[in-house]
């Protein structure tokens, strides 16, 4: 199969598998990560991870195969979907072209010391089509997202992590490990105003300021009635002294 879905605790790791290919992503590989994440989607996972098999995460589309079809998911069939829970890329290796737009389509990014990010369909002509033009502009600024989309040069991790692409830097081979310790650290808060603030953030993104708060007081409301119970796990106690 070109891409393994795993359940390790609350998080349901999606694995793209075609290392011999640096995980290039053609039509079979595209209708399966679509799949995968409709599946966490109806999972009680918490949180979901994708990642990419042999040491690499992602070098974007199968010029060789070139069989990608304009879907209603996205042409690498993941990047037009929205997931309701939270999503980690966990990055080794080459997250590069399509790849990195996979990785933008991720709500937090970490990153192991070898990892390269870069949009290197600069140099074959081929046009950003799956987010990269929409989502890196809000992850590291206009003037970052123009050059990097504009030069197709590559960024390494160190960089990558000055420059905000990615949330978290760590040793080479760590990144799964960080990436399951962060999940779980997600997968214990209590889900509800979780998912709800972080639709809200999404939501908010172009809209005027009103309307952002405005939608920010309709989605809180939605999920006051289940903060009950840790209000009064505060109230016996719990969290005193910032534990």
């Amino acid at each position: 199969m070109p891409v393994h879905y795993e359940r390790i605790g609350q998080a349901a790791v999606i694995t793209i598998a075609n290392p011999a290919r640096r995980n290039a992503i053609d039509r079979p590989t595209a209708i399966a990560l679509g799949e995968a994440w409709r599946r966490f989607e109806s999972d009680d996972a918490a949180v979901g991870i994708l990642t990419g098999a042999g040491g690499t995460f992602c070098s974007g589309a199968d010029l060789k195969a070139l069989d990608l079809e304009d879907h209603p998911d996205g042409w690498l069939g993941m990047s037009r979907l929205f997931v309701t829970k939270p999503t980690i890329a966990a990055v080794a290796g080459h997250c590069v072209a399509g790849g990195l737009e996979l990785a933008l389509w991720c709500d937090l990014r970490v990153a192991g010391e070898d990892a390269v990010f870069g949009c290197l369909e600069r140099r074959w002509g081929v046009p950003l089509a799956d987010g990269g033009t929409v989502r890196l502009p809000l992850v590291v600024g206009l003037s970052r997202a123009l050059d990097l989309i504009m030069t197709g040069r590559r960024v390494d991790a160190a960089e990558a992590y000055r420059i905000g692409l990615i949330d978290r830097l760590v040793p080479a081979d760590q990144e799964m490990a960080v990436a399951l310790d962060l999940a779980a650290v997600l997968s214990r808060f209590p889900q509800e105003a979780l998912r709800s603030d972080r639709a809200s953030v999404y939501e908010a993104v172009g809209l005027p300021i009103g309307s952002g708060l405005a939608n920010e007081r309709r989605r809180g409301s939605e999920v006051l009635g289940a903060m009950g119970a840790g209000v009064e796990r505060f109230r016996a106690g719990e969290g005193r002294g910032g534990e």
